[in-house]
């Protein structure tokens, strides 16, 4: 893993790049519609993307909180937190995908 957008991700807005500023733009919006920080903003959506099990949801979250300076702990909480509600196999897969991230941070 690495600290830079996927290149999946990169060929799709190259390929489809009115489709991709749209999703930007929704992305933005929804973080700007309400008093929710970027950082708790995230966190509600990297838990969100474990219990839909999208691994790749969890990676971009994850890249995304520790380029704001999220201390990877508080990562980890927010997975964790998750337990008795998606079960203890979801937030270990869950666990898993974030430090793949968090782990290409400490590198």
């Amino acid at each position: 893993m690495s600290k830079k957008i996927p290149s999946h991700y990169l060929k799709v807005k190259e390929k489809h790049p009115e489709f991709i500023e749209a999703v930007e733009k929704l992305s933005e919006a929804t973080k700007e519609a309400g008093p929710l920080d970027q950082k708790t903003a995230h966190l509600l959506q990297l838990t969100a993307s474990v219990s839909a099990r999208s691994e790749g949801a969890v990676h971009s979250h994850t890249r995304q909180l520790m380029q704001m300076g999220a201390d990877p702990m508080e990562i980890r909480h927010a997975i964790i937190l998750l337990s008795s509600t998606i079960g203890f196999p979801n937030v270990m897969a869950g666990l898993t995908w974030a430090n793949d991230i968090i782990d290409s941070f400490q590198e």
